[in-house]
């Protein structure tokens, strides 16, 4: 199915797309290589494109349009610098309200007019983009974009604060404590961190409180690797958590908002690959893991699965989307592990295949996240 699309300020022409990607955070690669499959699957005779790539320093650059340059290939990670257009240019979003123009300024030269955009798709994943810090700016500057807001984006990327607002529905989401950077500077509150890890039992996984990819996360079985793995997460985000291992089907399931409200997709159950422990970066992207889809489920745990979705969706107050990750438990119930705002759109990533296999094939789905994104205003709405 396709939606026919005009630009809101312009009704003669195509609607215009500025994807931006990459940015400072530790999964800048898997932004690459989201924007290229993006790239490679837009419409493009009903949008134009203009991709916009943040630097791990985060100059905003133009870049070219090839993503073949930018997949994951034979494990090299892509990177926004590689497919940068120019290492001088600097790449100015909107920043006043009602103005929509994209300016490239170069030293010792004129700033340049990019023309305007209508609507901006965030392919950003982690701080700095993910969190409702770019969908901050484009609320000021009142751009639409694709996706969820500030508050659905920041608590969906916080994952205490998205574990404390699931909790509040009735939702199940595993015990867990909180390691803030105060707790971790004394030998006195080491000890106390320790001491609440012992309480979980083993195994435990010991994450970056605000991160995703399965970056920083170490799955700890003897209690004197504990210290170690604080400190590899407190590598990515001064704030950490720590969650009890369960033992059960890790499945996945995405959300899409359509005009009548959201809807879930079939499942998807991950299958790590031989040799990994667990779904970490290497399994989930280099290796040979997998997402079977559809999961084996029957059609009550198909149900279950999708509304409790749907309503984690609805708790956070998303909007467009989002990408809600379960386990489904030996006793035969379901435990939320996260719920992710902005789902990788790779060409191994499940949210997208879970649509396909859904009935709206990739396409298709992105015509209908910027459809939605064109439709919303900016704001309080």
């Amino acid at each position: 199915m396709s939606i026919e699309q005009t630009s809101p300020n312009r009704p003669d022409r195509k609607p215009r797309v500025a994807l931006v990607f990459g940015g400072r955070s530790s999964e800048h690669a898997i932004s690459v290589s989201t924007a290229g499959s993006v790239l490679r699957a837009i419409d493009r005779d009903k949008y134009d494109v203009l991709p916009i790539g943040i630097t791990h320093e985060g100059r905003w650059a133009l870049t070219s349009d090839e993503p073949a340059r930018m997949a994951i290939t034979d494990g090299r990670l892509p990177d926004v610098a590689h497919v940068a257009e120019g290492v001088d240019g600097q790449v100015a979003l909107p920043v006043a309200p009602g103005n929509r123009e994209v300016v490239l300024t170069e030293p010792g030269s004129a700033p340049k007019a990019l023309g305007e955009v209508d609507v901006v798709f965030p392919l950003l994943h982690g701080p700095w983009g993910e969190d409702g810090t770019l969908q901050g700016l484009l609320e000021l500057s009142g751009v639409p974009y694709v996706g969820n807001g500030v508050l659905a984006s920041a608590a969906g990327m916080d994952k205490e604060f998205a574990k404390r607002i699931l909790a509040s529905h009735g939702l199940e989401v595993g015990r867990y404590t909180i390691v803030r950077p105060r707790d971790w500077e004394s030998e006195e509150g080491r000890a106390a961190v320790r001491e609440r890890a012992a309480e979980l039992g083993l195994p435990v996984f010991v994450k970056p409180c605000r991160a995703g990819s399965s970056i920083g996360i170490t799955k700890v079985k003897d209690p004197a690797d504990l210290d170690a793995a604080i400190e590899e997460a407190r590598r990515h985000d001064p704030k950490l958590i720590i969650e009890a291992g369960v033992t059960g089907r890790e499945i996945e399931c995405g959300v899409l908002e359509f005009e009548d409200g959201p809807r879930a997709s079939v499942a998807g159950e991950i299958l790590v690959g031989e040799g990994f422990d667990f779904y970490d970066f290497e399994a989930k992207y280099i290796d040979s893991s997998d997402v079977k889809i559809p999961a084996d489920l029957s059609a009550g745990e198909l149900a279950e699965i999708q509304r409790q979705a749907i309503e984690a969706f609805e708790a956070l107050g998303c909007e467009g989307l989002a990408r809600v990750d379960f386990f489904l438990l030996e006793d035969g119930t379901w435990m939320i592990n996260e719920v992710n705002t902005m789902p990788g759109f790779t060409p191994i990533s499940a949210y997208p295949k879970m649509w396909a296999a859904s009935g709206v094939p990739y396409p298709e789905l992105i015509d209908r996240l910027l459809g939605a994104a064109l439709r919303r205003s900016t704001g309080l709405r």
